[in-house]
C-alpha cells in the first residue's frame, strides 16, 4: 500500500487552542479537538497522529491517547511522516548529550556521580518515557502506550548510542501500563529485556553519588530502584549537616541518611514502614564503613512522631505522593500540614526541617502556603532558608509547569 493509504490521523483543534502548544506545552486534551480526519479506522492508544490548528498549521506528531490527554507531541509537524528509527536514536543522543555537558558520566562503573535520569519525560520532549541509568545498568519506564508500542525503537537506539557501556536493561513498565486503555493486548512484564551476558535472575547494581556507594535493586525497588531527584538536595544536606544528629523520616534506603553521615553526622536514625528499605538503609550504612552511627527503625512515621518528646536538631521528611489527582489535592494538603506541624512542634530550638512534597497536583505555592499554615500551628518561629527543586538532569520543558512536581523547603526552627 501507498504512504496515502496508510496515512495517519489528522487532528483538528478549535480556534485558539494551539496556543498552549505554540508556547511549548505537549499536551493536547480532548476538549481542544474540533474534528479528525481518518482514512481508515480511528487510532487505537498510543497511533502516531498529526496535529493541525484550525487554519491548518501543522503543529506536531504525536501518541494518540484515550483520557483527557487526546495527544502528547513528541515531533515537529513540518514533517511529512511519523517519526522513525533515525529520530529515537537522535532523540536520545540529545539527551545524553546534555546530560554530558552538566558533568553527568555516561555508561560507566567509573567515578563518583554514576547514576542519573537519561530520559525525563516531557523535559526532554519524550513525554511518557523514563531513562534510568545506573552506570552499565539502565532502567526503563514506559507511562503511555505510545512508548510502549516504541518500546523496539528505544531499546535499539539505547544499545546504538551506548554500545558495550551497556550491559543490562530493564523494563519497568507493566504495573504502570496495566493501568492504560490497550493494557489488554500487552504482553510485557517487569524484568530484563536485554543483556550483553546471561540475564541475571536478580539484578542489583551499585553506584556513587557523590563519592557514597549505593545498590540498587530496579526490580525490587519503588520507581527505577532510586530517587534520583534528590541529587542535588543530599549534597546540600551533606554540606550543612555538620554535627548535628539526624532524622531520616520516610528513608527508603538511605540517600539523604549516607549524606548526613558522610557530611559528619554522629548519628542518624533512618525511619520508615517498610523492613526491605530499613534493611537496604542498614547495608549502606555498613557499606560505607558508617554503621556504628546510623540507626534503622521500621515503622509508622506518623506514630513515631507522636511518641517523641523532642526530635534530632535536623529533621528530613521526604513522604510519598500524597496525592496523585487533583481530586485529592485537599486532602494532601491537610496531610502534609499535619505532618509538618506535628515535627515543628518536637524539633528543639535553633534545629533545620527538610521537607518535601512530590505530588505534581500540589503546585510549588501551595506547598508553601501549607507550611506556613503548619509553622503557625506548631507556634514556633520557622524561617525558610532554602527552597529546593530537580536536579539538571530531571529538566521541565519550558510553558509545562505540570513538570516541576519535587518541591521541598529548608526550614529554620527556634
Amino acid at each position: 500500500m501507498s504512504d496515502a493509504v496508510n496515512r495517519p490521523p489528522d487532528i483538528h483543534l478549535h480556534p485558539g487552542k494551539e496556543k498552549g502548544l505554540l508556547r511549548g506545552h505537549p499536551w493536547v486534551f480532548s476538549g481542544a479537538i474540533q474534528r479528525m480526519e481518518v482514512d481508515a479506522a480511528p487510532p487505537s492508544a498510543g497511533d502516531w497522529v498529526r496535529v493541525f490548528s484550525s487554519e491548518g498549521q501543522a503543529l506536531g506528531w504525536g501518541h494518540w491517547g484515550e483520557g483527557s490527554i487526546a495527544v502528547r507531541i513528541l515531533a515537529e509537524g513540518k514533517r511529512l511522516l511519523p517519526p522513525d528509527a533515525d529520530w529515537w536514536v537522535e532523540k536520545l543522543s540529545q539527551a545524553l548529550l546534555i546530560r554530558r555537558s552538566v558533568g553527568f558520566n555516561t555508561g560507566s562503573s567509573d567515578g563518583d556521580n554514576n547514576c542519573f535520569r537519561w530520559i525525563h519525560g516531557e523535559g526532554d520532549g519524550l513525554s511518557g518515557l523514563v531513562i534510568d541509568l545506573y552506570g552499565t545498568l539502565a532502567v526503563v519506564q514506559t507511562h503511555t502506550m505510545g512508548m510502549h508500542k516504541a518500546w523496539g525503537d528505544i531499546e535499539s537506539s539505547m544499545r546504538s548510542i551506548l554500545g558495550n557501556r551497556l550491559d543490562i536493561i530493564v523494563d519497568k513498565s507493566a504495573i504502570l501500563l496495566k493501568k492504560l486503555p490497550g493494557a489488554q493486548q500487552m504482553d510485557s512484564t517487569d524484568g530484563v529485556v536485554w543483556s550483553r551476558a546471561e540475564a541475571p535472575q536478580h539484578v542489583r547494581q551499585e553506584v556513587r553519588e557523590h563519592g557514597i556507594r549505593y545498590v540498587v535493586d530496579p526490580l525490587n525497588g519503588q520507581k527505577t530502584g532510586f530517587f534520583l531527584d534528590q541529587r542535588d538536595n543530599r549534597r546540600l544536606l551533606m554540606e550543612w549537616v555538620g554535627t548535628r544528629e539526624v532524622l531520616n523520616a520516610f528513608s527508603y534506603t538511605g540517600g539523604f541518611s549516607m549524606a548526613a553521615l558522610k557530611g559528619g553526622s554522629p548519628k542518624v536514625i533512618s525511619l520508615d514502614a517498610s523492613e526491605l528499605a530499613v534493611e537496604a538503609a542498614c547495608h549502606h550504612a555498613e557499606l560505607n564503613g558508617y554503621a556504628g552511627r546510623h540507626e534503622g527503625i521500621r515503622g509508622d512515621v506518623m506514630a513515631y512522631l507522636r511518641e517523641k518528646e523532642i526530635l534530632p536538631p535536623v529533621v528530613i521528611l521526604d513522604p510519598p505522593a500524597y496525592a496523585k489527582s487533583r481530586a485529592n489535592r485537599h486532602k494532601a494538603v491537610q496531610g502534609y500540614k499535619r505532618l509538618n506541624a506535628l515535627t515543628m512542634r518536637k524539633m528543639p530550638e535553633d534545629s533545620l526541617l527538610w521537607t518535601f512534597s512530590c505530588s505534581q497536583v500540589v503546585d510549588a505555592q501551595l506547598f508553601e502556603d501549607t507550611i506556613i499554615a503548619a509553622a503557625v500551628e506548631s507556634g514556633k518561629t520557622v524561617r525558610i532558608l532554602r527552597r529546593l527543586g530537580q536536579p539538571a538532569d530531571h529538566p521541565t520543558l519550558a510553558g509545562h509547569p505540570e513538570a516541576q512536581y519535587l518541591k521541598g523547603l529548608v526550614l529554620h526552627i527556634f
